[in-house]
């Protein structure tokens, strides 16, 4: 009975810890910042909700199914892909060809879309009989960094094997390791922050090449486009993700060491271990195993190993136990089923052998043990690697010289996912056409905000604007004795503020009778602890469908409904400058029981480097839009010019509140 009981709190023990997040995790969780332990614990609280949703989508086959379609669309819409680019002309080309021991090999380079170039080797075998079509793989390269020669030279070996046993095999090189090297680490290291209001993520260039790379494979005649399958390890384990999920012409998906979940990405920390490619923007804050399950009821070999810190068993275990749950749904659980290597990141003899067969028994019919993995590797100290085929001779673009002088890989991150083109309204139209905006911002930038955010709550300086989120809001000029209060300003402070004079403070008097200051999280007394990379709390929090910026005009609106709720008869205003501006604007947007804003200084732009960042903004609007849809309300403008002032003009124009526009230098 002892036994018995020990057991049970060890699986109560074990389940409580699949729940709440426990489990590995990747490093100390950051201390040397006071707000450090309270946005770590809101990350992991609202990542909990996010994760347990999944238990909705399985609630049955049929309501499944009747999501399937949305699910789809919300993918590709998060992986910058929807509504889907057209396709375009791949251009493929073939710059040159090399003869093998049983197997061909094609340097070949197609484009994606125009001018985004994709090369790649395709292994194919040396005989194939006259009207023969071959099962395929697109094998997706993990991150090995192989210069100029691309990432596809190291992984040369899989696709000799694939070839020798009847398969046509293109192995395809990453936007960043590529030939033509670009730019994974946007966020992660280059503080291109814009990325995340452009909506784009490298994540979706890796989809899109790897579509388009079955798009080349079944335009071949040798290739049977009935039977594809798409593998590779880490980076491309993930890619393996994001293409099955997205192209249901993949029959057999292979990821190695691709997929962990949000428990373990976030309130474990896993993500500071991975590059930008490995992530979408969770737009819609979907618990991140549904991705995985977009597959279904299509063949899939979930494998890992055991030893990995940043796919650690624990999330492993609940990735594939809901896989597992989803597949018994259709009738299909002999369809999916998971591997695991005993060592740490990287293909082993077992790991090649199980992908193999899995690959062989489905494609094939062929379920028989692989003996022949360990042909072909390349072996070798790492700073003295040999290769099967000398890495140069694989090269697409032999010669620098040979590159192309049009491609936009090293841009492709300001072309591959379009700007909203918005053109001000017509005198008349004001409403229909800013309705529609501001719905379209609600659904995608600011999808986790409810109807209504509720008056922050506290009494003092120290207030609560969701729970477990500290908003600092201090009086800063009161109002002269004596003098009837009619208005309140909020001034939105930025989170890195520079000295603030009392005669500045005393200048907002002009647009209240009294100005409080706010101090939004992760500034002042509840900042938090940066590294660059990787991160951390910046990126953890587009996991989960918003940004630090969209919380801070949380913080900004719970601030106004509370000064509201202390002033119920008065006007409340809010103001701000430079980035704080924005945060301001928005608030204003979304919650109309602010009178009114005050904008110095504003960014033109969300593609500015200081200006906040919102999920998907600008494939909707801009900032100049966004302070024109503030009409009729009174908005002064100060120390703008230029056309994004004459923008916001017209806007107040067609909405026949000129009047309330105040501009000033």
């Amino acid at each position: 009975m002892r036994l018995l009981r020990l057991l049970v709190v060890v699986c109560v023990m074990a389940w409580v810890g699949v729940g709440s997040g426990l489990g590995q995790q990747y490093g100390q969780p950051d201390r040397g910042q006071p707000g450090d332990e309270m946005i770590q614990e809101y990350l992991r609280r609202e990542t909990d909700k996010i994760h347990e949703t999944f238990q909705q989508d399985i609630a049955s086959l049929e309501h499944w199914k009747s999501e399937r379609e949305r699910f789809g669309q919300e993918y590709l819409y998060m992986l910058g892909l929807w509504p889907e680019p057209a396709k375009s002309p791949l251009q493929a080309t073939i710059t040159g060809t090399l003869q093998g021991d049983g197997f061909v090999v094609d340097m070949l380079h197609y484009q994606s879309m125009p001018r985004l170039y994709v090369t790649g080797n395709l292994y194919r075998p040396a005989r194939v009989e006259k009207g023969q079509r071959l099962p395929a793989v697109l094998y997706v390269c993990g991150h090995s960094n192989a210069g100029r020669n691309g990432n596809k030279a190291p992984y040369q070996a899989h696709g000799i094997w694939f070839a020798r046993h009847g398969y046509v095999c293109l192995v395809v090189d990453t936007l960043q390791l590529g030939e033509i090297a670009a730019i994974h680490h946007g966020t992660y290291r280059e503080g291109r922050w814009w990325w995340h209001s452009r909506g784009y993520t490298s994540a979706g260039v890796e989809c899109l090449n790897g579509i388009r790379g079955i798009d080349y494979l079944i335009s071949r005649p040798d290739v049977d486009p009935e039977r594809i399958a798409v593998t590779g390890i880490s980076g491309g384990g993930a890619a393996t993700f994001w293409i099955a999920a997205a192209d249901e012409r993949v029959k057999v998906a292979v990821p190695v060491s691709g997929m962990a979940d949000l428990p373990s990405y976030v309130s474990n920390r896993v993500i500071n271990g991975h590059c930008d490619c490995m992530f979408l923007y969770n737009t819609f804050r979907w618990p991140w195993v549904r991705i995985a399950s977009l597959i279904a009821p299509r063949a899939m070999l979930f494998t890992n190993s055991d030893q990995d810190p940043i796919f650690p068993m624990d999330a492993n275990q609940r990735v594939i136990n809901r896989l597992e749950r989803l597949y018994s749904l259709y009738g299909a659980g002999d369809f999916v089923d998971s591997f695991v290597s005993i060592g740490g990141h990287a293909y082993r003899q077992d790991i090649r052998q199980a992908a193999y067969r899995f690959i062989n028994t489905h494609l094939q019919n062929d379920p028989r043990v692989v003996t022949d993995s360990e042909v072909d590797l390349v072996t070798g100290p790492a700073n003295k690697r040999e290769y099967p085929i000398g890495q140069e001779k694989l090269r697409v673009f032999p010669q620098d010289s040979d590159i192309p002088k049009d491609e936009l890989n090293t841009t492709i991150d300001r072309h591959f996912v379009p700007m909203a083109k918005v053109k001000p309204p017509k005198p008349g139209e004001y409403e229909t056409w800013r309705a529609p905006i501001v719905t379209e911002l609600r659904r995608v930038a600011f999808g986790y905000f409810p109807e209504r955010i509720p008056p922050a709550q506290g009494v003092g300086e120290q207030l609560t604007s969701e729970p477990g989120i500290r908003v600092d809001l201090r009086l800063a000029v009161d109002s002269p004795v004596g003098r009837r209060l009619q208005s309140a300003v909020l001034l939105v402070e930025n989170p890195d503020p520079g000295a603030r004079s009392a005669e500045r403070l005393e200048a907002l008097r002009q647009w209240g009778d009294v100005v409080y200051a706010c101090t939004p999280r992760g500034a002042g007394p509840t900042r938090w602890t940066r590294k660059n990379p990787p991160n951390y709390v910046e990126r953890a929090h587009v996991l989960l469908g918003r940004t630090v910026d969209a919380g801070r005009v949380w913080d900004v609106i719970a601030a106004a409904r509370h000064l509201r709720a202390k002033y119920p008869d008065r006007l409340i205003s809010v103001a701000g400058e430079g980035a704080a501006a924005v945060l301001a604007a928005y608030a204003a947007l979304l919650e109309p029981e602010i009178a009114g804003v005050v904008a110095i200084r504003p960014p033109a732009s969300h593609m500015d480097p200081d200006a906040p960042q919102f999920l998907n903004v600008l494939r909707v609007c801009d900032i100049p839009d966004v302070l024109g849809m503030l009409a009729p309300r009174p908005l002064t403008l100060r120390g703008w010019e230029g056309e994004a002032q004459a923008k916001v003009a017209r806007i107040y124009a067609a909405a026949g509140a000129s009047d309330k526009l105040r501009q000033e230098p």
